[in-house]
């Protein structure tokens, strides 16, 4: 899996961080998204597809390898 940002488009809305808190995170003066793994782990594909899903703004892109 491979993730990607569209950082343009995040809304700061946090959803990203309460679902996969391992794989995302904010910025603290903007609240913008910040990815802090684009490969992640095998155990948070699930919640990393949950996030994308959940991304009011579409921000969060998804490749399986």
């Amino acid at each position: 899996m491979k993730i990607t940002v569209d950082e343009p488009k995040c809304v700061a809305a946090g959803q990203c961080v309460l679902i996969a808190p391992e794989v995302f995170d904010q910025r603290d003066e903007d609240g913008m998204v910040v990815l802090l793994t684009e490969a992640p782990d095998a155990d948070q594909h699930e919640a990393v597809r949950e996030a994308a899903l959940a991304c009011p703004a579409a921000a969060i892109h998804v490749a399986d390898s």
